[in-house]
């Protein structure tokens, strides 16, 4: 199949394909007489992996690596683990910090009069100053 094909029985777009081929997550396919890429099952099923990572939220590095255990039938699946463990923790991380990035802005969007006032809390809070941060302007 071409690469249009691939993409859309992968789930995965044409330029996300190339772009996986470009830096060695994928490999370079064989391609036709006229340099058309071709793509079989096994490649598809690939990029489907590689799509559901994303969706997991896993780095390019994770799915990386995810994929050499995937592709590696003697791997133990203690070190799977040991990499979905290590990004639950990740996201545990980025989950705080977005909630704490909502509880700020929650508390200052209650605060702004939304009104025809030209003062805003929001928009101080944005240009203030951070604690120990000095803008030097000439």
């Amino acid at each position: 199949m071409n690469i249009g094909e691939a993409a859309q029985a992968s789930g995965v777009s044409a330029k996300m394909i190339r772009h996986y081929e470009d830096i060695g997550l994928v490999p370079k396919v064989a391609r036709t007489d006229a340099g058309y890429r071709i793509y079989g099952e096994r490649d598809v099923h690939l990029l489907r992996f590689i799509r559901q990572g994303r969706v997991l939220g896993f780095s390019m590095k994770q799915i990386g690596d995810l994929m050499g255990l995937w592709l590696d039938q003697s791997r133990p699946s203690r070190k799977v683990k040991q990499l979905a463990n290590d990004h639950i923790v990740e996201l545990d991380i980025k989950i705080r910090e977005l909630q704490a990035m909502k509880s700020t802005l929650q508390q200052l969007a209650h605060d702004c009069h939304g009104d025809s006032r030209p003062d805003c809390p929001i928009l101080d809070a944005l240009s203030a100053e951070l604690p120990g941060e000095h803008i030097e302007t000439h």
